[in-house]
């Protein structure tokens, strides 16, 4: 990219205008397009009735309009106050697959084996037993 690129794209040029003999043609062929894309599509029908619909019942049409802009912004504010509400601990992608686990086996009355995990040089061993019975295996 060039420098006078680089310029342009930090500072900018100036739109140009329509009329603008050194910009006419560009303008006339990207008009012809949207044109041709809008009657493909028919965009230009589904518009043209939109706008025969506001112009017959304007307030209605408002109505609408602005129902379903207030009805995103509340399920926004809804969604935003569900989220700030719920608040969970981090837990490691082990854990969570652990926990996973024992409510697969919890359900089919299953017991869980000791589970091993290496940590550093050592290798600590996890089971779901309770505590006090750890502590007495322990000694």
């Amino acid at each position: 990219m060039s420098v006078k690129g680089i310029r342009r794209m930090l500072v900018g040029e100036e739109m140009p205008d329509k009329n603008d003999p050194k910009y006419k043609e560009r303008y006339e062929k990207e008009v012809a397009a949207g044109c041709k894309f809008a009657k493909t599509t028919r965009i230009d029908r589904a518009a043209a009735k939109v706008q025969g619909f506001a112009n017959a019942h304007k307030t209605l049409f408002l109505v609408v309009v602005f129902g379903f802009v207030a009805t995103c912004f509340g399920i926004n504010i809804y969604r935003m106050v569900q989220y700030y509400g719920h608040r969970t601990e981090a837990t490691s992608a082990i854990e969570r697959q652990e926990g996973r686990i024992r409510q697969v086996m919890d359900a089919a009355h299953c017991t869980l084996p000791p589970v091993k995990h290496q940590v550093g040089d050592g290798i600590h061993k996890k089971s779901n037993e309770s505590k006090s019975d750890s502590d007495e295996n322990n000694r």
